[in-house]
């Protein structure tokens, strides 16, 4: 927060971070202002506001393990990949939502982000998570539906084109 009654979001829109806070911001219909993060040039008051880390989140490891991998090391990121959804799915059960079947709830706002890296995941590994976890895409999707979601959330193939840049950037195969 800078001022006194504005919510200011320093931001990147691939963070899965940064969507759960535009989802929680939108459901609880909190108007703030988001500032775009360059995270390799990073602004005076990101570097204010965390001054001991200098960042904000980026992306959890196992995920880019599996779109940054290669060989042994990326299929065994893809197993452990599938190893926490098929977990998540356990915990969702038969229920529409982590929350419940009416709401979304907290762990739906946390996890939801993440199908935005499906795509990139699948692409990148050569695998299908529709395929192994069909509970939690079919979750994904409803959770896609409802528009404070939808709207908070940048397209799968967006995702893709950045996951190529940082492929590109770092030499990666």
């Amino acid at each position: 927060m800078e001022g006194t009654n504005n919510v200011v979001l320093l931001d990147f829109w691939a963070s899965s971070f940064g969507m759960r806070l535009r989802i929680a911001l939108a459901l609880k219909g909190i108007q703030y202002e988001g500032r775009e993060e360059n995270l390799f040039d990073k602004s005076p008051l990101l570097l204010k506001m965390n001054s001991v880390h200098k960042k904000i989140p980026v992306i959890y490891s196992t995920g880019r393990r599996v779109w940054s991998g290669k060989g042994e090391d990326q299929e065994e990121a893809k197993k452990d990949l599938i190893e926490i959804f098929k977990t998540l799915e356990g915990e969702l059960g038969d229920k529409t939502y982590f929350g419940g079947d009416e709401n979304l709830g907290f762990v739906d706002v946390a996890l939801v982000p993440f199908s935005s890296w499906f795509y990139s995941n699948e692409t990148c590994a050569n695998f299908s998570i529709e395929a192994e976890c069909s509970i939690l895409v079919a979750w994904a999707k409803r959770c896609m539906e409802i528009e404070s979601v939808s709207n908070s959330l940048p397209h799968p193939h967006k995702i893709y084109a950045y996951v190529l840049e940082l492929k590109n950037k770092f030499g990666l195969p």
